[in-house]
């Protein structure tokens, strides 16, 4: 004889509140801490609000390492990372994957599913190390590409260029574009700058400082329209393609599959000059990131 026991209402309640715990839950979104970390980051918990999923909001978290660690961990759901990054957390820098941006996200979204990652469509969105001139040289010389640039310079056009001393010396920064578009930029045609931020190099080329026309950027620094530079086409692949991406655990996009459809909808539309505008917003014309995030998705929407 078998005893079989009835499920009380208690048991039932309990059972369903068990099963739906992990589906109630909000979604941990976490970003980098700097202005295009926050407007990605916001960009997602707001699409994926509007899309009836709860977000956690852990924006501006830290330093890629420390991001990158929080999830997985599964301290964090879901953030935006950049798939040149691929190099460093498989230990692949030698690599030429990293250059393509087929290849470099085909591979970055292999190695994580492996470690129950998993890399969504990427923005076409390039924020790599750049070589920009002031418009208006651009405009009065034809110069969209490097290879522009090699020819311009090759043929004594006047450019100086400012940069800081880890771009002019790695070899992976001016050397490799230097060889590879066959130009060379004399001691007399650089302005090397202490530290790493960009914001100084523009604002040289912006001012004209020392007679500086050029200068290191990333590649969607919100700074560049602002002050009348534009970012010349690396069209030989030279640095790392570093494009945007969100990144969700498995287990959350099991739960909420409906994430994928919603944000590779929104990073479809982050294209090179729409993320340069966002960044812009809140780097220079000192809107919030949630605010700007807000109006560029009513924008979509119209």
């Amino acid at each position: 004889m078998r005893f079989i026991l009835k499920p009380t209402i208690v048991t039932c309640l309990f059972a369903f509140a068990v099963s739906t715990a992990y589906a109630r839950d909000p979604v941990v979104v976490s970003s980098k801490i700097d202005t295009e970390g926050a407007v990605l980051g916001e960009l997602i918990i707001q699409t994926l609000e509007r899309g009836g999923v709860d977000t956690e909001d852990r924006l501006q978290l830290g330093g890629t390492s420390v991001v990158r660690s929080a999830l997985e961990a599964g301290e964090v759901d879901l953030y935006p990372e950049y798939t040149g990054n691929g190099a460093f957390f498989f230990d692949m820098t030698d690599s030429p994957v990293w250059n393509n941006a087929d290849d470099a996200y085909q591979t970055v979204r292999e190695r994580d599913a492996e470690r129950g990652l998993v890399w969504l469509k990427p923005a076409s969105a390039n924020n790599t190390w750049a070589m920009s001139v002031r418009k208006d040289v651009a405009n009065a010389n034809d110069l969209t590409t490097l290879d522009d640039l090699a020819n311009y310079v090759n043929k004594g056009g006047e450019f100086k260029f400012a940069a800081s001393a880890e771009f002019v010396e790695s070899a992976q920064a001016l050397p490799a574009f230097q060889d590879a578009y066959g130009f060379e930029l004399s001691d007399d045609q650089l302005l090397v700058l202490s530290g790493g931020n960009t914001a100084a190099t523009m604002r040289a080329a912006a001012q004209q400082t020392s007679g500086v026309n050029g200068a290191m950027t990333y590649g969607t620094d919100g700074g560049l329209s602002a002050l009348g530079l534009v970012v010349l086409e690396d069209s030989q692949g030279v640095q790392p393609v570093y494009q945007p991406s969100p990144v969700v655990r498995a287990e959350v996009l099991d739960a909420y599959p409906e994430i994928e459809t919603l944000l590779n909808d929104v990073f479809a539309t982050l294209d090179l000059e729409t993320l340069q505008t966002l960044n812009a917003d809140v780097a220079v014309n000192g809107f919030s990131p949630d605010q700007v995030a807000s109006d560029y998705l009513d924008s979509l929407d119209d």
